[in-house]
């Protein structure tokens, strides 16, 4: 390709960054090193110093860093101004404890580097911000963004997101104090003038106009016109927040946290979610292409040595702040690796040092370098991290005024309060039978109990939560929780530790139940079963078929179903059975499970292909 082909992106191009995410994501994460790495390395290696597609990264960076922008959007509609609040002291407390020892520390590293204070202090304040991109989305892929220590971890990168302000003002005064600033740039006070009414602006219109837009598009409007009105609405809010002098990350968590109590917030949502997947590949794709390999060869030492270095550092810092608020060792050490890196702000925040004269070029791109291989570095360290730590134990503040499992002693111990397990539990309370119920989620646990639950704080797939839950003296345990994962590593440990005990398990699909059947439950049910064939019986009676033909169609289809599982539950062979479902073998074309009533009614190819993919997604499932 001709040099500068990314001014204009072709049809060539979008092809090659899809399908380098495409074929580099399920190989990462298929070797557990995540996708963010994936995107990385693949980035990497169609940028300009891999196959050489893009010589300009750059370009595809600034629109990528829309991905950041929706995904900050998202999660702010997730944190209620009340949530928000009661995060207040992690936000300004844990959160400027952490920048503030970390910027230290790493401003006398890059002193004792040999770098002038005022050229450490920027280099290490930029490292200082950690990559809100990278932590989200690894919090995302483990579901624990709104667990304690994951909301701590949120809490830590607004505060990051907010510290980007005054630094910048800070490289403004070093830069006026050094003689190196331009002529031409703003006063201090127009700057903070400019942020102020930028936050006042995004505040009054989220707070008092977007409502009544959105009620009036959801009228005269149409589905189109709403999504275009939801990414209007993150880029307004990102753009106000940039022309400010601000983040535009922190304009989009803003306008998110002002639409969290509207009523169109779910479909806020759902309409900016797939461009929040894609664009957040992009960009993570444009900062593997922005590695420059060059820098790194001509002075590996000193950048090697800076990411060992810095990460180090921070590390201790992170650890140390960490302890002293009272964080679990296990979350201190979790958290001091997940942030030990840096992040996109550095890219900002090293440009302007760099057009303010505050450092040179060299300095530049051998700062950014290191913080790029940090970023790279942080999916390996975190998964070493998490694999050779001990169990840890839950964290006493994690779960303020949320009582803990402890001496549970019932008859029937629910693992899960979710819909599932709500509606378990009814029957069993209508009897008088004695249960005790354990879950993950505080927010559940908390709001179990303004209707009369009782719910204690608890991790299932933890042996000492089991233990404390009464696991040992229960009759039955019932496993309610909607993650198979976890759900097999509850089942492994009752069956070691507890072997007596009952085991009633809610299985995810077919592949999930057959895993649960080999196992050795007492009992295992798909979540969607009984309720599909029972709303399917409803279908049937509402197109003009008997009741007692419904019935009849519906417990055919239970037993086929139910000769299939068995033959494959005994032969561990997911084709087994098949003949129950597709008829005769030797007709190519695929039947129903039921067979047509009527001679000459036309087979349902909808209902073949629905279930030729469920067959194709049980044998991924038992391959994983």
């Amino acid at each position: 390709m001709a040099d500068g082909a990314t001014a204009e992106l072709g049809l060539g191009h979008i092809a090659a960054l899809l399908a380098a995410g495409v074929v580099a994501v399920p190989v990462f994460r298929k070797i557990q090193l995540g996708s963010v790495l994936g995107y990385l390395a693949a980035g990497l290696a169609i940028g300009p110093f891999g196959l050489g597609l893009f010589e300009e990264p750059e370009t595809i960076l600034h629109v990528a860093e829309f991905g950041v922008v929706i995904f900050l959007f998202i999660i702010g509609l997730e944190m209620r101004p009340r949530r928000l609040w009661a995060m207040r002291r992690d936000i300004f407390g844990l959160g400027a404890a952490q920048v503030l020892a970390a910027g230290l520390l790493l401003t006398v590293t890059g002193m004792a580097a040999g770098l002038r204070a005022e050229v450490a202090f920027i280099v290490a304040m930029g490292f200082v911000l950690s990559s809100t991109a990278v932590i989200m989305q690894m919090l995302d892929e483990r579901n624990e963004i709104n667990t304690p220590a994951g909301q701590r971890a949120v809490s830590i990168l607004l505060l990051e997101d907010l510290a980007i302000v005054p630094l910048l003002a800070v490289v403004a005064v070093i830069a006026a104090a050094t003689g190196t600033a331009s002529e031409a740039a703003p006063p201090l006070w127009q700057t903070i003038g400019l942020a102020v009414g930028a936050l006042a602006v995004v505040f009054l219109a989220g707070r008092y106009l977007m409502n009544p837009v959105f009620g009036f598009l959801a009228r005269f409007g149409g589905r189109e016109v709403m999504t275009a009105a939801a990414l209007l609405v993150v880029v307004g809010a990102a753009w106000l927040m940039d022309t400010g002098g601000l983040s535009m990350a922190m304009g989009a968590f803003l306008a998110g946290v002002l639409l969290s109590e509207s009523s169109f917030r779910h479909q806020l949502e759902a309409d900016v979610e797939p461009f929040r997947a894609i664009l957040l590949g992009l960009f993570f794709l444009s900062v593997g292409m922005a590695l420059d390999l060059n820098v790194v060869a001509a002075d590996w030492v000193r950048i090697v040595g800076g990411v060992i270095a810095f990460m180090a550092v921070k590390s201790v810092a992170i650890y140390a702040v960490a302890r002293m608020f009272r964080s679990s060792e296990h979350e201190a050490i979790e958290r001091a690796v997940l942030f030990a890196q840096g992040g996109e702000f550095a890219f900002v925040l090293y440009g302007a040092a760099l057009a303010a004269g505050v450092f040179d070029g060299e300095i530049s791109s051998a700062a950014t370098a290191i913080v790029i291989l940090s970023m790279a570095l942080t999916p390996v360290t975190t998964l070493a991290a998490r694999r050779f730590l001990p169990q840890h134990q839950i964290d006493p503040e994690a779960t303020d005024g949320v009582e803990r499992a402890a001496n549970l002693r019932e008859r029937v111990l629910i693992i899960g309060f979710g819909r599932f397990g709500q509606v378990v539990s009814q029957p069993l309370l209508a009897r008088d039978v004695d249960i005790s119920i354990i879950d993950l989620d505080v927010e559940m646990v908390q709001a179990a109990g303004t209707f009369g639950f009782k719910v204690y704080y608890g991790d299932g797939s933890r042996l000492d939560v089991l233990r404390a839950s009464g696991a040992a003296e229960a009759e039955t345990i019932i496993v309610a929780i909607d993650k198979p994962e976890a759900a097999d590593k509850i089942v492994e440990l009752v069956k070691s530790e507890f072997p007596l005990t009952k085991l009633f398990v809610r299985a995810f699909d077919r592949g999930h139940a057959l895993r649960l059947v080999k196992a050795g439950v007492e009992y295992q049910l798909r979540d969607t079963l009984e309720s599909a064939l029972t709303f399917s019986h409803q279908v049937l009676i509402d197109l003009g078929f008997t009741h007692e033909e419904a019935s009849e169609t519906i417990a055919d289809v239970r037993r086929r179903d139910e000769e299939r599982f068995d033959l494959q539950a005994a032969g561990g062979d997911i084709a087994a059975g098949r003949h129950l479902m597709r008829g005769n073998l030797a007709t190519p074309r695929p039947e129903p499970i039921v067979r047509p009533r009527r001679e000459g009614q036309a087979l349902n190819e909808e209902a073949a292909e629905v279930l030729e993919e469920d067959v194709a997604l049980t044998t991924a499932s038992l391959s994983s």
